[in-house]
């Protein structure tokens, strides 16, 4: 699987402290390894969003993300959960 990073998440994540940057880091080697490991909390979004997933960075801060049709993710947004969602 790829990671394809859409440009507003690349942005937000340069604002991020360099702690959280490390645990999302730290986050995506297990996401790559298994997108639904259970240490992520992935969960198909709702609404407007149903298209979309996010997996949890920490208590606050989520990925949001796409499952594309050729296996590749793309990395969508992130951010607290009011900022994601």
């Amino acid at each position: 699987m790829r990671i394809l990073v859409h440009p507003r998440f690349n942005k937000k994540f340069r604002k991020l402290e360099t702690a959280l940057q490390d645990k999302a880091e730290e986050r995506e080697s297990i996401f790559i390894v298994d997108p639904f490991d259970t240490r992520l909390e992935t969960h198909k979004l709702h609404g407007k969003e149903k298209q979309y997933w996010a997996y949890s960075i920490n208590n606050k801060y989520r990925i949001k993300f796409s499952f594309l049709e050729n296996g590749d993710v793309l990395y969508l947004d992130i951010g607290t959960h009011d900022e994601v969602y």
